[in-house]
């Protein structure tokens, strides 16, 4: 089976316009963006209560 790619971003379509934070056990999130949610899951401690997020700023939505 095949590995599964982030989908393009389409400058006419704000909707994949996605950026990927980590949501620290504290609440906060990370004083960063990433560029793939497989960096994002690097850098962040799930087992301190981490998770990575994604979000659109363009859209204001969560993904």
């Amino acid at each position: 089976m095949g590995t599964v790619s982030e989908p393009a971003v389409d400058p006419d379509d704000p909707r994949t316009m996605v950026e990927f934070s980590v949501l620290m056990a504290n609440g906060r999130l990370a004083g960063r963006r990433f560029d793939s949610r497989e960096h994002a899951e690097a850098w962040a401690r799930p087992d301190q209560g981490d998770r990575v997020v994604e979000y659109n700023l363009v859209c204001e939505c969560a993904v």
